[in-house]
C-alpha cells in the first residue's frame, strides 16, 4: 500500500517501508528506523552519514554534565543536569565510485527503499544510483543491533556495478561528530556539549580499529571497536588506520558487472565509570570476538529466534484497520527495544532513538512501559526496578535535603541525580515515588516472583512509604492530607490533595505495610516495626480524597472545579501546545488539563470509583483536557473503553499508536514517544480487553469497537502464556502454555486448561456522548465519524 501524502511509510503488517527517499521526513525516518537493544541505540541514519537530520549513536546512561541555568537560584535546586550524548558513530560506511562520493544529493537516484522488519529485527536499504559521471551502482545494506549479544551491532554492506568501476569503501568510527544545535542556543549548554569526548587511546589492525574516549565533565569512559569480513574480487585490498577521533578501514577493488563486493562490519561498544582503560578496551574486543565467532548469518539467526519467541506471546492482531495493526506492532517493537538489554539501567522517555528530553527517564517508565514489559519481557521489567533500587541512596539523600524521611526519587534523571530545573513540575511531582511502588506491586502480581518482592520490592516500598508518611499530615479532622504537590497534569501545579497522588500514595502505604508484614525479618533489617506499619495503614485509611458534591465529580485537586474554565473557543489551533504560548501562571489557575490526571487515577485505581463516578468524571474531564502531552491519548482511550465510549476509545487508540509513524506531535525527529507506544498496548489490553488484576487473580471485560472485526493479544501471567481473542459477539481465552488457571470474564469465573474457552459478550451499554474542548477532539476513525 502506498504511503499517504505527508506520511513517508507504506502500511504493511510486519514491516515499516519507506519506498523512496523523503528528505523532508528524514528526522522522522531516522527515529522510526532506529535500532536498539536497550544498551546500544543507533538512529536510522543513512550508511554514508549524509544527508542527515540528527546523527545519533547512544549508549544507555552514558551522559555528560551540563549547567542548569536559573534566573534566580534557590535552596535544593539541582546545580547541574545530565544529557545523553552522541558517542562514537560506527554506522558510517562511505562509498566512492571512480573517485566520486556516493551522495544522494548529487547524480541520479533511480531507486531508494528502506525497510524496518519487525520480525527479523533489521533495517535494510536498497539503492540504485548513478554518479554525475554516469557510473551506476546498486547498494544493499542490512543493519542490526543484537538482542542476544548486548555489546554488538553489525552491518552487511554490498555493492554491485553496472559498468566496470574502481570502488572504494571507507568504513569508519567517528567521535565528536558535528551535531545540530539542540539546546535552544544556550551558549553554556552548547559549550559543555561541544566535542564532549576526550581521546585516550586509538589503535588499528588490518581489519579494524578501536577508539577509547572519556567525557570531560562526567568522567565516563567509552570504547568503540570495529572489525570487518570482506568478500570481493581477486586483488581486493584492505587497510586500516586510526587517529584520536577517527578509525577507518578502507576496502578497494576493481569491480566488474555481475560481481558483488560484500563488507560485513562488526561493532562493539562498552562504557564504564569505574573500569580502567585496559579493562574497557578488552571488553569491546571480547564483544567483537564473540560477534565474529557468531558470524553475520549467526547474528541474523539469533535475532530472528529471539523475536520469534517474543512475538509468540507479544503479538497484537487487529482486524479492520491495517494502519492501526502496523502501528501497534511498531509500538510493541520499540518498547521491547527500549528495555530488552537495559540491564539495571534506566529506560528513557525516548528509549535510545533520539536526544529528546536529554535522554532522561521519568515516571513514564514505571506507569506506562513496565506494565507491558512485566507481561511480555519480565526480566527487563525486573531490571528496570533493580535500577531504581540501585539509585535509592541518592533518592534518600534528596529526601533528606527536602526535609523528609524515606526516598524522593528524581523527576527526571539519567544516573539518579535530580535533573529538573523547574521544581513546580519536577520536585513537586512526588507521585513518581508511588508510581515506582505500584510498578513493584504489578510486577509481583504478574510474575508471582516473591523473591523479587523480598529482595528488591520491599526496600523500594518501605522507603517510598516513609516519604508519604512525612510528606503528608493528619489535619484537625483526622484526614491525611498531601499538600503542595503536582500531579500528572503539568498545567495544574503546587496543589493540595491531588486525587491521583493521594490514591497512589494510599496504595503505596497499604502495600508497603502488607509486604513488610509478609517479609517481617527482611523488613526488620530495614528498621521497620509494627508501629511504623500501623502508621502507614492509618494514613492510607484516612487519606483525603476530595469530592465535589454539587457537580458529583472528583476535583482533580482541592478546589479545582471552582477555577475558571479556560476559554477554549477563542484559543486558536496554532496556540497549542499551550505551554509554548501562554504563561504558566495563567494555566495554573484555570480549568485546563495538559494530560490525563484524574482520568489516569481511574485507570490505575478503578477500585476507588463507582461506575457512576467513573462515567461522570470521564465526561467532566474530557471537556477540559487538551492533550498537549503524548501521554494522554492512551489513557483516555483506556478509560473511554471502560466507560462504554467505544468509538471514542478507538479514536484515541489510533492517536496514541500513530503518534510517531504519522508525526502527530510534530517532534518525532527527537525520538519515539515510548510511553505512548507502551500505552497503546495497555489501551488494547486493559481498554478493549478490560484486563484487571489483583491478589485474587486476573479478570477481563472485553468489548470491541464497531469498526473492528477482531482483536487478539497475548500476555504472560505467573509462568503462563495466555491469548485472548475478541470478536463482536464473543471472547476466546486460550492457555497457550503453563499450568491450569482460573480467571473472570465480565465477572463470571472460568477455568482454563487444555482447551480454549469461549464466552459471549454482553451488549454494550448506551452512553451519552462526551465533548472535548473546542478544536481538540481526536480525529474520528469510526464509521460515520
Amino acid at each position: 500500500m502506498s504511503p499517504d501524502p505527508g506520511r513517508p511509510f507504506t502500511v504493511e503488517p510486519w514491516v515499516v517501508r519507506e519506498p523512496s527517499l523523503d528528505m523532508a521526513s528524514m528526522g522522522v525516518t531516522e527515529t522510526v528506523f532506529a535500532l536498539s537493544n536497550g544498551h546500544i541505540g543507533l538512529r536510522g541514519n543513512l550508511d554514508e552519514g549524509e544527508p542527515h537530520a540528527t546523527p545519533g549513536t547512544y549508549l544507555n546512561s552514558f551522559y555528560e554534565r551540563r549547567p542548569l541555568p536559573y534566573a534566580e537560584g534557590g535552596y535544593g535546586y539541582p546545580e547541574s543536569g545530565q544529557t545523553i550524548i552522541n558517542v562514537t558513530n560506527g554506522k558510517i560506511i562511505r562509498l566512492l565510485v571512480d573517485d566520486e562520493p556516493f551522495d544522494l544529493r548529487y547524480g541520479q537516484l533511480h531507486r531508494h527503499q528502506r525497510v524496518l522488519d519487525l520480525q527479523a529485527g533489521t533495517l535494510t536499504r536498497e539503492v540504485r544510483w548513478s554518479s554525475p559521471a554516469g557510473k551506476t551502482v546498486k547498494v544493499r545494506s542490512e543493519r542490526l543491533v543484537s538482542l542476544t549479544q548486548r555489546a554488538v551491532a553489525a552491518i552487511c554492506y554490498e555493492v554491485e556495478v553496472e559498468q566496470p568501476a574502481l570502488i572504494v569503501v571507507q568504513s569508519e568510527l567517528v567521535a565528536n561528530e558535528q551535531l545540530p544545535t539542540a539546546h535552544g542556543g544556550d551558549p553554556r549548554v552548547e559549550a559543555a556539549l561541544h566535542n564532549p569526548l576526550v581521546a585516550e587511546q586509538h589503535r588499528s589492525d588490518p581489519s579494524g580499529a578501536t577508539l577509547i574516549h572519556h567525557t570531560r565533565h562526567s568522567g565516563l569512559r567509552v570504547a568503540a571497536a570495529m572489525d570487518h569480513e570482506v568478500r570481493g574480487p581477486e586483488g581486493t585490498k584492505i587497510t586500516s588506520e586510526s587517529s584520536e577521533d577517527i578509525g577507518r578501514t578502507t576496502v578497494i577493488c576493481r569491480l566488474q558487472p555481475g560481481t558483488v563486493l560484500r563488507v560485513v562490519k562488526y561493532l562493539a561498544y562498552g562504557w564504564s565509570s569505574r573500569r580502567s582503560l585496559p579493562a574497557v578496551h578488552d571488553q569491546v574486543r571480547a564483544g567483537l570476538a564473540a560477534a565474529r565467532y557468531t558470524g553475520w548469518d549467526g547474528l541474523l539467526d539469533e535475532q530472528r529466534t529471539f523475536l520469534d519467541d517474543f512475538w509468540t506471546t507479544a503479538d497484537v492482531e487487529i482486524d479492520g484497520d491495517a494502519e492501526l495493526q502496523q502501528a501497534v506492532r511498531v509500538a510493541v517493537f520499540h518498547v521491547l527495544q527500549a528495555g530488552a538489554r537495559a540491564e539495571r539501567r534506566a529506560i528513557g522517555a525516548k528509549g535510545l532513538t533520539g536526544h529528546g528530553y536529554d535522554g532522561h527517564t521519568f515516571w513514564d517508565t514505571e506507569t506506562f512501559c513496565l506494565p507491558v514489559l512485566s507481561h511480555l519481557q519480565p526480566d527487563a521489567a525486573a531490571d528496570a526496578l533493580r535500577w531504581r533500587q540501585s539509585i535509592l541512596p541518592l533518592a534518600q539523600e534528596r529526601a533528606q535535603q527536602l526535609g523528609f524521611s524515606g526516598a524522593a526519587f528524581p523527576w527526571r534523571t539519567i544516573r539518579g541525580q535530580e535533573c529538573s530545573g523547574y521544581w513546580p513540575a519536577g520536585t513537586a511531582a512526588f507521585h513518581i515515588n508511588a508510581d515506582i511502588a505500584d510498578a513493584v506491586r504489578r510486577h509481583v502480581l504478574i510474575t508471582g516472583d516473591t523473591d523479587f518482592e523480598r529482595e528488591v520490592g520491599l526496600e523500594l516500598l518501605v522507603e517510598t512509604a516513609r516519604l508519604w508518611r512525612t510528606l503528608g499530615h493528619h489535619d484537625s479532622s483526622g484526614e491525611f492530607r498531601i499538600d503542595g504537590v503536582t500531579g500528572p497534569d503539568e498545567y495544574t501545579a503546587i496543589v493540595d490533595n491531588n486525587v491521583y497522588t493521594n490514591l497512589m500514595a494510599q496504595l503505596n502505604l497499604r502495600y508497603a505495610a502488607e509486604v513488610a508484614a509478609r517479609h517481617s525479618r527482611a523488613a526488620a533489617r530495614l528498621g521497620v516495626n509494627a508501629e511504623e506499619m500501623a502508621s502507614w495503614r492509618d494514613a492510607a485509611k484516612s487519606m483525603r480524597i476530595p469530592f465535589d458534591e454539587v457537580l458529583g465529580v472528583h476535583p482533580q485537586s482541592e478546589g479545582f472545579t471552582h477555577h475558571e474554565v479556560w476559554d477554549f473557543e477563542h484559543t486558536p489551533a496554532e496556540k497549542y501546545p499551550l505551554l509554548l504560548n501562554y504563561p504558566y501562571f495563567d494555566l495554573y489557575r484555570k480549568q485546563v488539563i495538559k494530560q490525563a490526571d484524574l482520568v489516569l487515577a481511574m485507570q490505575l485505581r478503578p477500585d476507588a470509583f463507582t461506575p457512576e463516578e467513573m462515567a461522570r468524571n470521564f465526561a467532566y474531564y474530557e471537556a477540559v483536557t487538551v492533550r498537549d502531552s503524548s501521554l494522554s491519548a492512551c489513557t483516555q482511550a483506556m478509560v473511554a473503553a471502560r466507560t462504554g465510549h467505544l468509538d471514542l476509545a478507538y479514536d484515541y487508540l489510533a492517536e496514541a499508536a500513530l503518534v510517531d509513524l504519522n508525526n502527530l506531535a510534530g517532534n518525532t525527529d527527537h525520538g519515539v514517544h515510548i510511553a505512548s507506544m507502551a500505552g497503546t498496548w495497555n489501551a488494547v489490553v486493559a481498554g478493549f480487553g478490560g484486563m484487571e488484576f489483583d491478589s485474587s487473580g486476573l479478570s477481563f471485560a472485553p468489548q470491541l469497537p464497531p469498526a473492528l472485526s477482531k482483536i487478539s493479544f497475548g500476555l504472560g501471567w505467573q509462568g503462563r502464556q495466555l491469548r485472548v481473542s475478541i470478536t463482536a459477539s464473543e471472547a476466546e481465552y486460550h492457555l497457550v502454555s503453563g499450568p491450569p488457571m482460573r480467571l473472570r470474564h465480565h465477572g463470571e469465573p472460568l477455568a482454563l486448561a487444555d482447551s480454549p474457552v469461549v464466552r459471549p459478550l454482553p451488549e454494550p451499554p448506551f452512553v451519552d456522548p462526551v465533548e472535548q474542548p473546542y478544536g481538540r477532539a481526536p480525529q474520528a476513525r469510526h464509521p460515520g465519524g
